[in-house]
């Protein structure tokens, strides 16, 4: 089997043995493999594998089971979508089988392969952490990327009034195709001036830095803020007495190192509520552009230059 290793920043291709399964394990010949951001910064040596897993990046893939050791309702021959803590980055994985969904037949390899990490994160930031119901007000920061991308239609067909910041009148156009109901080009327009009036129930931000204390200004009383991660700076300066005085929860989340019990349970509730619109096709895997994993540089470039309007997949060759 091939894999990709980043060795001082730089992509190197690799070989190596495959290795037998543990029970409740399968093994996929990968056929495609989405590209995010964890994936960049651990080519910076910014965000290393959790304890036990490979250093082989990647988040999500998909392919064909070709081996199952006891794997409940999986067999050789099916299509999976499968969440990763690593290894996506190869031509062959082993995974947990509670981890792996079967590929409807209406998507494509390359939508498979973009499934998994970013839907699964969008639905644990909306439903688990935010208690997302009906009728609420959401805004969701890069909604141009494939995490916003996937927020902003779980938030629609739930029936959110959806609020989302971009980079630029392309990405704002993207957001509104995928009904957001009203997009903010942030280099033009100060979302906390836009905003003004309206009380927002949950807050979805990958951006942090300075957005957090706009984000405490524009919430609803009992709101909550999700921090996926700190595109904008580590560092923030906010008024405390509106994070008090609004009740206001603001919790932090990552998903690469949660238990697979976990991990499970965020799928299970993803397939159960959306499955069957995204199998339909009313909910979009939004793919932006996808190459032969021989192009990760380019696809990897256009990432870091936040040029994607959803999402980046690498096929494997």
């Amino acid at each position: 089997m091939q894999y990709i290793e980043f060795i001082e920043g730089e992509i190197v291709f690799k070989q190596a043995s495959s290795q037998p399964l543990e029970v409740g394990q399968i093994r996929v010949k990968v056929g495609a493999f989405g590209i995010n951001r964890a994936d960049l910064l651990q080519r910076k040596g910014h965000y290393p594998p959790p304890a036990g897993a490979s250093h082989v990046p990647g988040l999500e893939a998909m392919g064909e089971v070709i081996e199952v050791n006891n794997a409940a309702a999986l067999k050789v021959g099916d299509r999976v979508m499968v969440l990763l803590a690593s290894d996506g980055y190869s031509s062959e994985i082993i995974c947990d089988h509670r981890l792996a969904l079967k590929v409807p037949e209406s998507l494509s390899n390359i939508e498979a392969a973009g499934f998994c990490e970013v839907f699964t994160t969008a639905y644990q930031a909306l439903f688990e952490i935010g208690k997302l119901t009906a009728g609420m007000k959401v805004l969701i920061h890069a909604g141009a990327s494939g995490v916003g991308s996937a927020a902003i239609q779980l938030a629609k067909h739930s029936g959110c009034e959806v609020f989302t910041t971009v980079g630029s009148e392309d990405k704002a156009a993207y957001c509104q195709k995928l009904a957001a109901d009203k997009c903010i080009n942030y280099k033009e327009q100060d979302y906390k001036t836009e905003l003004k009036g309206v009380a927002i129930d949950v807050v979805v931000d990958p951006i942090g830095g300075e957005y957090i204390d706009k984000n405490l200004s524009v919430m609803a009383k009992g709101g909550v803020i999700i921090q996926l991660a700190m595109m904008g700076g580590r560092m923030a300066t906010i008024d405390q007495a509106k994070l008090l005085g609004k009740r206001i929860t603001w919790q932090a989340s990552t998903l690469r190192d949660r238990s697979i019990e976990y991990k499970q349970q965020l799928l299970s509730g993803l397939w159960q509520g959306f499955g069957e619109r995204i199998a339909s096709k009313q909910i979009i895997v939004p793919v932006y552009q996808s190459e032969s994993w021989q192009q990760l540089e380019k696809l990897h470039s256009i990432m870091a230059n936040n040029q994607n309007l959803g999402k980046l997949i690498a096929v494997v060759e």
